[in-house]
C-alpha cells in the first residue's frame, strides 16, 4: 500500500447539462486540480474518468476520478478504483456538495453518516464504510419552498459564479494539504468554523 497515494473522487452527474450545477461543484474542484497537475482525464474501466498527477515534484500522487454515472450510484465506481488502485478508504478524499453548509464555506472531516446526500449513502453502502474523509462544498440552502433536489440541480447564480473561483481555489488546496500533510493541518487552514 502507497501511502502517499490518494483516490480523490468528485461528485456529480455527467454530461453538459449538468457541469455548472450545484451538485457538480466536486467535479469543479477536480478540473481544477487536474489544471494544476497538467494531467487530462481519460476514460477509465472503472466507470470513471481519471487522471493522474502530482501537485508538486516529490509530492503525493492523487488519482482523481468523475464517476460517469449519476451522482445517486456513484458507490459502484468508487468501489471499483479503490479495488483498482489497493487503496484502503482512509486514502480516499471525496469532494461533494453539501446543503447545510452556507455558500462559500469549506468544512472537512473524516467519517460520519450520509447526512441525506444520495452519493454518499451509495458510497458508504458499496465500499462497507463512512470513514474516508470529505471536502464538504457548501452550496447553502434552497429558497423559499423550493425543494433540496430542484435546488441543487440549477446552476449557480450569477453573483454566487462570482464567488464560486475562490471557493474552488480553497477545497482544491485543502484537499492537496489533506494529502502532503494530513486533514488536521487541512481543517487549520480551511476549515469554517461551526
Amino acid at each position: 500500500m502507497d501511502e502517499n497515494l490518494w483516490l480523490v473522487v468528485g461528485l456529480g452527474n455527467p454530461g453538459p447539462d449538468y457541469s455548472g450545477n450545484r451538485h457538480n461543484v466536486g467535479q469543479m474542484v477536480l478540473a481544477q486540480l487536474a489544471e494544476r497537475m497538467r494531467a487530462n482525464f481519460k476514460n477509465h474501466k472503472t466507470a470513471s474518468s481519471v487522471a493522474e498527477g502530482r501537485s508538486a515534484p516529490g509530492g503525493p500522487k492523487l488519482i482523481l476520478a468523475k464517476p460517469n454515472t449519476f451522482m445517486n450510484v456513484s458507490g459502484g465506481p468508487v468501489a471499483a478504483l479503490l479495488r483498482f488502485y489497493s487503496l484502503p478508504p482512509s486514502q480516499l478524499i471525496v469532494v461533494h456538495d453539501d446543503l447545510d453548509i452556507p455558500f462559500d464555506t469549506l468544512k472537512l472531516k473524516v467519517g460520519g453518516g450520509h447526512g441525506g446526500h444520495n452519493g454518499l449513502r451509495d458510497i458508504i453502502a458499496a465500499i462497507g464504510t463512512g470513514d474516508f474523509v470529505r471536502v464538504r462544498m457548501g452550496v447553502g440552502r434552497p429558497p423559499g419552498r423550493q425543494s433540496a433536489a430542484d435546488f441543487v440541480l440549477h446552476d449557480f447564480t450569477s453573483t454566487e459564479r462570482g464567488v464560486l473561483p475562490n471557493i474552488l481555489t480553497d477545497a482544491a488546496d485543502a484537499i492537496e494539504l489533506i494529502a502532503a500533510d494530513g486533514l488536521t493541518a487541512a481543517q487549520q487552514r480551511f476549515h469554517a468554523p461551526s
